[in-house]
Parts: structure tokens; C-alpha cells; sequence
């Protein structure tokens, strides 16, 4: 009788004794906390060509791509690009991008973030601020950040242009041109707005299209000379510079000059 009172007490402790491990450790999976998504090779730069060089083109598209480690299924990710105190010449426009991507190839354990932004054409060139975010199921979050240069795909620089000329003279202009497409051809504009023509004179306006030696270049110093008429009227006339490149994009630069006696 001793013996199976002693059993049955043994019975007892071990079955107290399994509930007590199953509740232990049911707790203590209860209590796991699971580690916020890791970022690496977070990677950005021109989209045609996927480089990694953190610069993109007006116009053109920003490839992004990133590398995400995580414990928790992701729930979404968070790509934001903006600017600080870029100023806005004619016809250009702020932009900011901001989008949450939630689509099903990312809602998973480890995913490899891969997309392409489009960059508008017509919004001011300069630094932009990159931000991408990652969110899990659990609510934890990581974000990595950093910068790109959004250029014009056509620029002009290191101008040298006479400011006045005697007319039956030329005057010289000159300045580098740089178009990632290369150039298809660089326009000159001269002309005047009312003013007197004289006796023996004659209303001056020129216009030419230059290619010869810049068409399909990609990088070249403008240096042409050009010439007066010696009946031409004096006073200030307006000259726009327009180049033009291979994708239709077109980049101008305006001045003066005085024709004088």
C-alpha cells in the first residue's frame, strides 16, 4: 500500500514538474525579442548605367538598391529623396519623392531592395538628401541615409565673351560645354530691340547654327568669332547662346553687348 502511495506521489511530482517546463518555457518564448532590420550595400547612382557614384541626371532615372537582413517578416519600406534650399530658376519646379514600397517580393525574411526613381527634367540641380527605411511586422525600424548630386545633363561654364565691339568689327565668345548625350549642335542669337536705324545704316540680327567641330561631342570649348556689319546700328544688342544635345535637351545662356562707333 506504502508502495503505490509513494508511485502515485511520483506520478504527481512529475507531471507538476512537465507543466511547470511547458509554462517555463512558453514564457520564455513569449519574451524573445527579435533583433530591428539590418541595412548593408545600401548602394545609389545614374540609372541607365547602375553605377554606384551617388550622382544622376536631370531627366534621367536614380538606381537604388540595398541588401536588408531581418529576424521579423518586413511589413514595408519607406524611400524618401528631397532638397534643402535649392534655388529654383525659370521654369523649374521643387521636387520631392516619397514612396512606401509594400510589395509582396519585399514582405518577406531577407529581401534585396532594388528599384528605379525617376528624376524629373525640369527641377533644380544640386544635392538631395537619400532616406530608405525599413519597417518588420513587430513595429521595429532601420534607417540608412545619405546624399546625391542631381546634375544638368548639359552644362555651360568658364565663360569668356567680349562686352562691346565696334561695328565692321567681330567680337569673340567662348565657353566649355559639357552634354552627357553629346552635342548635336550649339546656336547663336544676336539681335536688337528698338533701336534707331540710322541714315546708311541697316538692322542688324544674326542667327547660325554651328556643328562641324562640336557635333556629338560630350565635352568642348565653344570659340567662335563673329562678325559686325560696319552699317549695323549702334547700341546694346541681346545674345542667347542654345545648345542642344543628341536627346533633344537644350541649355541656354543670355548676355549683352554694346555696338559701338
Amino acid at each position: 500500500m506504502k508502495t503505490k502511495i509513494m508511485k502515485s506521489n511520483f506520478k504527481l511530482l512529475a507531471v507538476i514538474a512537465f507543466v511547470g517546463i511547458t509554462l517555463q518555457s512558453c514564457n520564455n518564448e513569449e519574451n524573445i525579442e527579435l533583433n530591428a532590420p539590418l541595412i548593408s550595400n545600401f548602394e545609389y547612382g545614374e540609372g541607365s548605367t547602375h553605377t554606384t557614384d551617388k550622382i544622376a541626371y536631370k531627366g534621367s532615372d536614380i538606381h537604388l538598391e540595398a541588401e536588408i537582413n531581418a529576424e521579423a517578416i518586413v511589413s514595408k519600406i519607406t524611400l524618401s529623396i528631397h532638397a534643402h534650399d535649392l534655388t529654383t530658376e525659370d521654369g523649374e519646379e521643387e521636387w520631392e519623392f516619397e514612396k512606401v514600397f509594400t510589395d509582396a517580393k519585399y514582405l518577406v525574411i531577407n529581401p534585396t531592395f532594388h528599384e528605379h526613381v525617376d528624376v524629373p527634367a525640369n527641377i533644380p540641380a544640386g544635392e538631395y538628401h537619400v532616406e530608405l527605411t525599413v519597417t518588420d511586422e513587430l513595429g521595429n525600424s532601420t534607417e540608412v541615409e545619405g546624399h546625391i548630386q542631381v546634375l544638368d545633363v548639359v552644362t555651360l561654364s568658364a565663360f569668356s565673351i567680349d562686352t562691346t565691339v565696334a561695328r565692321g568689327k567681330d567680337f569673340h565668345a567662348e565657353f566649355m560645354v559639357d552634354a552627357v548625350h553629346g552635342i548635336h549642335s550649339i546656336s547663336v542669337d544676336v539681335h536688337a530691340h528698338g533701336l534707331t536705324v540710322g541714315a546708311g545704316e541697316v538692322a542688324w540680327d544674326f542667327e547660325k547654327e554651328y556643328l562641324g567641330s562640336y557635333h556629338e561631342k560630350t565635352s568642348v570649348e565653344f570659340h567662335e568669332h563673329i562678325d559686325v556689319p560696319a552699317t549695323a546700328p549702334v547700341g546694346e544688342y541681346h545674345i542667347i547662346f542654345t545648345v542642344k544635345d543628341e536627346d533633344g535637351n537644350m541649355k541656354e545662356y543670355e548676355t549683352h553687348i554694346d555696338v559701338t562707333v
